[in-house]
Order: structure tokens, then C-alpha cells, then sequence
């Protein structure tokens, strides 16, 4: 008798999501077991790592994080390609900086957009300021200018998760809805954008926070999605989860004071989100990268 002998599988899944256009597509999700449990049933996809990139300098960053960018942070294509060149990110997360001010040039910054996305060689994730109407504005830009390259946007949210969605529905990209800590709420806005937007385009975003500022929320609620997906088989929250903590975890006055501090708050913010389901996180040292990777292989 062997030990899986043991084990009922579970009736649900996560869907396989495919993110970028063809010839550099990357996927993330496709589990069928709980974060590490392997001996249960199939784990899908590894866990992919996105590293940061801002359209317009970043401000605020201590010196021991902007080291690390300073010869290219006024180039985000340059940006990009050292990340997955040096750094070795699994996708570039692009920051819309530029759309916090005013009468921002949503035009102009889309434009941008298709350029970085065209000269990279992986995925990009495009993240709005959390402006439900500069997000909105600048997304649908974004998904009619770069139709047909895969790309992946977000935030949406309640206030605005419609225009977006059904604007990267027509452009063929993939969406994060994004809910406040709240499993009631993330599940019925995964409703309403079922009704015309396809699972299998959704990454959901419950919200993350850095470890002792939170983390503890965070946790409790990925590890139920994943859970009601996994184990109830509930349609609703099937869709993999990214954990996007680079700019909670480098506001924290830990990491902000000491360079090995802050790497080090990065990493385990990362690893534990991972442990509760995350499939994708988004993060901003390289070498907090570098420690969570060597960690789960």
C-alpha cells in the first residue's frame, strides 16, 4: 500500500492562464492541489516572478533598493531587459508613474506601453496607481494601442472593472480584478465579469500585504480562495492569484532603514504568499528574487 492510496482528490482546479503573445508566453496556474502538496495531486505551473518597472523615475526609494536600477531607471525598455537579462524575472510589471499627476497623456503613455512590450523578450503586466478613473482611462488606451499582445492589466475594481475589462476583452488581453481583503467580495466581482469576460483571462488580486503590516489578513484570505477553489469546486474562484508586494513591503520603515532588512522583509513576505496560493508575484529587489527562488527550488 502506497501513501497517496490514502488521499481523495479534490474536485476542483485553478485554471491555466497564458499570458503574452505568441513566441513568448509564459503560463501560471493549472493546479489541482493546495500550494506545495504534491503527493495530493498535480501542482500545475511553478510559481512566476514578476520584478517591477516604473514609465517615469520612481521617488522615495532608498539608496540600497535604487542602487541596483541606477544606470537605467530614466529607460524603462533597458529597465525590462535587465531584469529578465540579469535578474532573471519571469515577467516585467510595469508601473503607470506617469499617470500620477496632472491631465496625464493617456496617448502618449499607451504608445510607451507597446514600445516596452515590443522589445522584451517575456510577458508584461501593465498596473494602473489605484486612480479608479486614470486607471480607466489609461487601460482602455492601453488594450486598444497593444491589441493583440497578451497583455495583462490591472487594477480593476468594482468602480471600474467594466470599461477595462470589456475594452481588453476586444484588445485580447488578460485582467486583475483586484477586491479589498474580502473573499465575499472578490467573489462577487469574479461574478459580474463572467458574465461577458472569460475565466481563463483572469488573475485575481485579493489584495496583499508586507509582513507585520497585515500579512496575517492576506494569508487567511488567498488561502481560502485557493481553497473554495480547490477543494468546494466553486467556478467563481478558480482563476490563479498574484501577490503583488514590492511597494508594501519597501514603504515599511524596516525595510527603508537597512538594505538586508528590507530584502530580507521582501522575501518573506513573498514566500508566505506563496504558501498560501499566490501563482504569480510581483516584487521590486532583485535580490529578494533571488533568495525566494533559490528557496522554493
Amino acid at each position: 500500500m502506497q501513501l497517496n492510496d490514502f488521499f481523495e482528490p479534490y474536485k476542483g482546479d485553478v485554471k491555466e492562464v497564458v499570458i503574452g503573445p505568441e513566441g513568448k508566453t509564459v503560463k501560471i496556474g493549472g493546479e489541482k492541489t493546495l500550494p506545495f502538496h504534491a503527493f495530493e495531486g498535480q501542482v500545475g505551473t511553478p510559481v512566476r516572478f514578476a520584478l517591477e518597472v516604473f514609465d517615469a523615475p520612481p521617488e522615495g526609494w532608498p539608496e540600497h533598493l535604487r542602487s541596483s536600477y541606477a544606470d537605467v531607471l530614466a529607460d524603462p525598455v533597458a529597465w525590462a531587459n535587465k531584469c529578465v537579462k540579469q535578474f532573471g524575472a519571469d515577467f516585467i510589471c510595469l508601473n503607470l508613474a506617469s499617470l500620477d499627476g496632472e491631465n496625464p497623456d493617456v496617448k502618449r503613455i499607451a504608445e510607451n506601453v507597446k514600445k516596452i512590450a515590443e522589445q522584451i523578450t517575456v510577458p508584461l503586466v501593465v498596473m494602473g496607481i489605484g486612480d479608479k478613473d486614470k486607471d480607466a482611462k489609461a487601460l482602455v488606451e492601453i488594450a486598444k494601442v497593444c491589441g493583440g499582445k497578451n497583455l495583462l492589466l490591472g487594477p480593476l475594481v468594482k468602480e471600474n472593472y467594466e470599461e477595462i475589462a470589456k475594452a481588453a476583452l476586444e484588445g485580447g488581453h488578460g485582467i486583475i480584478p483586484q477586491s479589498p481583503l474580502d473573499i465575499n467580495l472578490c467573489k462577487e466581482l469574479n461574478v459580474k465579469l463572467t458574465k461577458f469576460f472569460p475565466k481563463e483571462k483572469m488573475v485575481i488580486d485579493p489584495l496583499s500585504a508586507a509582513i507585520g503590516y497585515g500579512i496575517d489578513y492576506s494569508f487567511s484570505i488567498m488561502e481560502r480562495v485557493k481553497q473554495v477553489a480547490v477543494i468546494h469546486n466553486d467556478e467563481m474562484m478558480k482563476a490563479p492569484m498574484v501577490a503583488n508586494i514590492g511597494k508594501d513591503c519597501w514603504k515599511t520603515k524596516e525595510a527603508k532603514e537597512d538594505k538586508t532588512q528590507g530584502i530580507l522583509w521582501e522575501a518573506i513576505t513573498a514566500f508566505t504568499l506563496v504558501l498560501s496560493g499566490a501563482n504569480m508575484v510581483i516584487m521590486r529587489h532583485p535580490e529578494s528574487l533571488k533568495l525566494v527562488k533559490k528557496l522554493i527550488s
